[in-house]
């Protein structure tokens, strides 16, 4: 069967090819002026704008594989500026920490030059429980180190307490501020004596209570108080600071003033103290000794006192 369909001749399509080369050479030719100028607008004004749509309708695929790498990116550099915040965060404390511990040792450094006395360098490493109904902190330095029961105990601030116990490592501190525990005080202005007692309180507010042997003596508001002193230095040496007199208030059943005296030291914050030993100690650490540090001097011979 013969196809009825028809077909273009092999002599129009020629035309037609002739044609397009005519257009061609005509638009080169013309530039500006070129005869298919007016085609052109026109077809940009009809194709122009489906250009524009089909662009703005693949845009956002083709950014897709963009967004992604770019937020890998700020996601990969959150996690380095965190880490390196952490890492400034963490520098920062433990420098912090080593300043406030080089200052401790400083105040004990000076403590002993002013004082003239001999001591150990430790830190407290644990509190009392409260189960114990006392007030005591446990330190890093025992009987290797020279310590034994009985010894003061002081800080860059003042007097912190004494030792009841001691082995060969630890030592346990009883704290001024206890209610078992009564130091001999002075006051500094009028060298009156009198017996320091603790209230129990080991915060910030922690505050001891001040009676004088002389019951007619009135304490004066700011007066300091220091420590009097014991027997052979044991167990609290003379002229520690206390702290200093806050207020005053009558005691009908003794019918005398007593005094309330805010301690110099912070009990809620101890950390570096010192416990006074004698200047011939023989100790596995270096001692404080008259403002200086002396070279640790092997086994421990005897209380060292």
């Amino acid at each position: 069967m013969r196809d009825h369909r028809q077909r273009p001749s092999r002599g129009l399509l020629v035309l037609l090819l002739l044609a397009c080369f005519t257009l061609i050479t005509l638009d080169a030719r013309g530039g500006s002026h070129s005869p298919a100028a007016p085609l052109r607008g026109v077809a940009g004004a009809v194709f122009g704008p489906v250009e524009d749509a089909t662009a703005t309708v693949v845009r956002p695929f083709r950014a897709v594989p963009h967004f992604f790498q770019s937020t890998n990116a700020l996601r990969a550099e959150v996690a380095r500026l965190r880490s390196r915040n952490a890492a400034l965060h963490s520098q920062l404390a433990a420098t912090s920490y080593t300043q406030h511990q080089a200052a401790e040792l400083d105040g004990l450094l000076r403590a002993s030059r002013q004082s003239g006395y001999a001591l150990v360098p430790a830190q407290v490493i644990a509190m009392g429980s409260a189960q114990s109904f006392t007030s005591t902190v446990t330190i890093d330095a025992g009987t290797s180190s020279g310590v034994y029961p009985d010894m003061t105990v002081l800080d860059n601030d003042g007097l912190v307490g004494r030792v009841v116990r001691a082995d060969r490592s630890t030592a346990t501190v009883l704290l001024l501020v206890d209610q078992e525990s009564v130091v001999g005080g002075r006051l500094g202005s009028s060298m009156e004596l009198g017996f320091v007692r603790g209230r129990g309180e080991t915060d910030g507010a922690g505050q001891l209570d001040l009676q004088l042997v002389d019951g007619s003596v009135t304490p004066q508001r700011g007066d300091v108080v220091v420590s009097w002193g014991s027997k052979n230095d044991r167990p609290y040496v003379p002229g520690i600071p206390i702290g200093r007199v806050e207020s005053v208030y009558s005691s009908p059943r003794e019918q005398s003033k007593e005094a309330v005296v805010a301690p110099f030291v912070d009990f809620s914050a101890l950390d570096v103290v010192g416990v006074v030993v004698n200047s011939h100690t023989h100790s596995d650490r270096p001692l404080i000794n008259a403002g200086r540090i002396d070279s640790a001097s092997g086994a421990v011979h005897g209380a060292g006192n």
